[in-house]
């Protein structure tokens, strides 16, 4: 993440070098998303993304991907998540329509906040005045549910392009863990995926961090990843 001043310095936040739009798993679906996204870190699109979906559903990784793609072409990037609204200040978003893209996560997290409901609304105009920053924003639910007190700024979140995640078939995480178990060095058999899935919950963060785990097991025990391991190594 490039921080372009002294303000954003204080912000406690930390891009994680894998979550890049190459170790993203799409679902079917979220094809057009994904080259929205790209388009936007690309410089290719000055206008404004806005996208939705539960916790856990990957929103976050995206975001992060966007802002790793256009640092990786030199690009200014900023990413806030505003989960963590109450700890930081509206003035943290004064100055980002300067940069080249600029990612809002969970933005329905202010919703009833009349001071960021207001900088926010400011931020998509100013930023629309610029016409050289591309805007990323997303939430749990759409902008119409989104609790926002201010109808302006639903009606800005409006303009833009809207998508909803698609959730992932079980067939596609479970090709997404051999994928990520293969980029380990690690062969998952199908029927060692399919327990994960049903023994665990579902989202691909918990099951990629519970692979990780076994990865680091199997090297120590240096056993194979198995039924009967996986059970002794996770108590199951």
């Amino acid at each position: 993440m490039k921080l372009n001043s002294p303000l954003q310095l204080s912000l406690p936040v930390h891009l994680p070098d894998d979550e890049t739009f190459n170790s993203y798993y799409p679902a079917a679906g979220n094809d057009e998303l994904i080259k929205s996204l790209q388009d936007c870190a690309e410089g290719q699109s000055d206008g404004a993304v806005f996208l939705w979906g539960p916790e856990k559903s990957g929103r976050t990784h995206l975001m992060h991907a966007a802002c790793a793609h256009a640092n990786d072409l030199g690009r200014s990037s900023f990413y806030i998540p505003l989960g963590i609204h109450a700890s930081i200040s509206t003035a943290l978003l004064e100055g980002l329509e300067k940069l080249d893209l600029v990612c809002i996560d969970d933005v329905d997290a202010i919703a009833g906040h009349p001071l960021w409901e207001e900088a926010i609304f400011d931020l998509y105009n100013r930023i629309s005045e610029q016409k050289t920053c591309s805007l990323i924003v997303s939430a749990s639910v759409s902008p119409s549910d989104s609790g926002f007190a201010l109808p302006d700024l639903v009606s800005r979140m409006q303009w833009g392009l809207n998508y909803q995640l698609q959730p992932m078939a079980d067939d596609e995480k479970l090709a997404a863990l051999q994928r990520r178990a293969a980029m380990r060095g690690l062969q998952l058999p199908e029927d060692v995926g399919r327990f994960l899935l049903n023994r665990l919950a579902r989202d691909l963060r918990t099951l990629f961090d519970v692979l990780d785990r076994l990865d680091k097991a199997s090297m120590v025990h240096q056993r194979k990843l198995t039924i009967p391991f996986i059970k002794e190594m996770l108590r199951l």
